[in-house]
């Protein structure tokens, strides 16, 4: 850092915020720190009486909080996501579709680790609409040691910290299961649920089939969707561990790989997925049919990106796999599902 006439300042980079005060009119800061000067500027600096200003001074080794910035957004920045204009050292990130946010979390735990660079980011495993802030980006020093940043990007290695999965334009059955709603004893006010959640997220509903408890007849409505090119099937109702609920039973029939039959989520405890192939089958509990948010919200986003979810997916739920019920629900915008 060092001091030069105002004058003189032209292309060098502003040390600290120059604010402009007038009594009960305006307080605030004309140029900030890390501005480039411009020939234009010089005039606005006088008239706040900077006659001399403390800029910075190129330093082998260092480089300006912009400079860094870059780097940072080349460490981050996946595909589908676009990068804002930087500003007083600082870059954010915004989506350019539908889909959802993943995360390096390791990664992104060891860069902020390093002291004096900082990484912030919305929530990974959720959804995100197109144009959504995903995360900003700066160093805490005007100037910052070269090496460090280098040091940064060892660490990110080839891959981006954030990756933006479009969601999939994917066909499903629905399975609806339950001897009282097969046989007209009750009225179905489950299907509905599910194929609204399903077409929110961009899914076509192919159909829906409705079954007794038979799970001979379950498992056959279930291969049935899949012959017919289902990417996904939906099994509502008879999850419990009643030896009359027999959609478990079912699903594993039709099923070569089951991932979990319970999970440490509530409401949905009772949930399983299976997958047919590379094709998920999802066995729904009942609270999915009355709960403003349950487990079925936290996994579909997921599905519907086309990961394929293991075990331990669904142990990693447990810390903050409690639904508060609050009066007024401010999902996604709340601690559901945002344990590690």
């Amino acid at each position: 850092m060092k001091l030069i006439k105002t004058q003189n300042a032209v292309g060098c980079v502003l040390c600290h915020d120059i604010t402009q005060i007038i009594p009960g009119v305006v307080k605030e800061a004309v140029f900030r720190k890390g501005h480039v000067v411009t020939e234009e500027d010089i005039p606005v600096l006088l008239s706040v009486g900077k006659e001399n200003l403390y800029v910075w001074e190129k330093e082998e080794g260092m480089l300006h909080e912009n400079e860094a910035a870059q780097i940072l957004c080349e460490i981050c920045q996946g595909e589908h996501m676009h990068a804002s204009e930087v500003k007083e050292g600082k870059i954010e990130l915004y989506a350019q579709c539908d889909g959802l946010l993943k995360i390096d979390r390791k990664k992104l735990q060891a860069i902020n680790a390093m002291g004096q660079i900082v990484i912030a980011s919305r929530h990974g495993d959720f959804p995100v609409k197109k144009g959504d802030k995903i995360a900003g980006m700066r160093v805490v020093p005007l100037v910052i040691e070269e090496e460090k940043m280098r040091q940064a990007e060892a660490i990110g290695g080839d891959r981006p910290l954030f990756c933006l999965l479009p969601f999939h334009k994917m066909k499903a059955g629905i399975v609806t299961t339950g001897s009282e709603v097969y046989y007209g004893r009750i009225q179905d006010k489950f299907t509905p649920v599910v194929k609204q959640k399903l077409e929110e997220i961009g899914m076509e509903v192919m159909g829906d089939t409705l079954c007794n408890d038979d799970a001979q007849m379950v498992t056959g409505a279930i291969r049935s969707f899949i012959e017919q090119g289902a990417q996904m099937v939906v099994c509502t109702g008879g999850m419990s561990v009643d030896p009359d609920d027999r959609t478990p039973l079912s699903i594993r029939n039709a099923a070569d790989e089951v991932i979990t039959y319970g999970a440490p989520v509530l409401p949905g405890a009772m949930f399983m997925l299976a997958y047919a192939g590379d094709i998920p089958i999802v066995g729904l509990p009942g609270c999915v049919m009355y709960a403003k948010r349950t487990i079925f919200d936290l996994v579909l986003p997921r599905l519907a990106a086309g990961e394929r979810l293991c075990a331990e997916d669904f142990y990693r739920l447990g810390e903050g796999g409690l639904c508060l019920n609050c009066p007024t629900c401010t999902f996604p915008n709340c601690g559901f599902g945002k344990g590690v």
